[in-house]
């Protein structure tokens, strides 16, 4: 007898290429999860088309209704939100370019999965994130960047390291051109770790792994 698959929840705020990556490498066999859901964000997220076509359930949970006087309430947003995922049982909560800082409800009831597009601690935190890390990467100087997965805690791109793959930094090199070379690192080693999550080999407080361009 075969134990279930992994049941995975998906949050998106955008276009979702990271849930499509996923969801290929589940369909290769690759990893040993299904997608039981999609949540997100904006209900203008090209990520939902995407997902549907899929043939995954897309729930959304717009942010403004969690407003208050121009201010975003992120704990009643977690509420609401582990009051959702709870329909679901996921065992693992994966972050797809979701833009929401998550709280306790979420956190202190499942494992929460994110990649990062720079080698944390470096270029991590509040403000953070898309083109701005690249552009920061490049600003600064460094010679090397990469992706970092990481486990979930309540600060921005803080929580026990799953995996990492640096990169070189190459001369004259620009944010969209180190973007997209990031990418394909973040495309491998994501679906690797959500799958290592899977196959009942990581826990919160895992080992480090580490991988350099060319490495196994």
């Amino acid at each position: 007898m075969t134990s279930a698959p992994c049941r995975l929840a998906v949050l998106i705020s955008g276009a979702g290429s990271t849930m499509v990556n996923l969801q290929e490498h589940i369909t290769r066999g690759e990893v040993p999860a299904r997608i039981a859901v999609v949540v997100s964000s904006r209900s203008d997220a090209p990520g939902i088309a995407r997902a549907r076509a899929l043939g995954l359930e897309v729930q959304v949970l717009g942010r403004e209704p969690f407003r208050r006087e121009g201010i975003f309430d992120e704990a009643a947003y977690s509420v609401a939100l582990a009051a959702l995922l709870s329909r679901t049982s996921p065992d693992l909560v994966v972050l797809a370019g979701f833009m929401t800082r998550l709280t306790g409800p979420v956190l202190d009831r499942w494992p929460v999965m994110n990649v990062h597009p720079a080698l944390l601690p470096a270029f991590g935190g509040e403000g953070f994130y898309g083109h701005r890390v690249h552009e920061a990467v490049l600003a600064s100087g460094a010679h090397v960047t990469g992706a970092t997965v990481h486990f979930v805690d309540a600060r921005y791109d803080h929580g026990p390291i799953v995996a990492r793959e640096e990169i070189e930094v190459l001369p004259g090199e620009t944010p969209d051109a180190l973007a997209a070379r990031v990418q394909e690192v973040e495309r491998r080693i994501y679906p690797s770790a959500v799958a290592a999550f899977a196959r009942g080999e990581l826990t919160e407080r895992c080992p480090v792994k580490n991988r350099s361009r060319g490495g196994p």
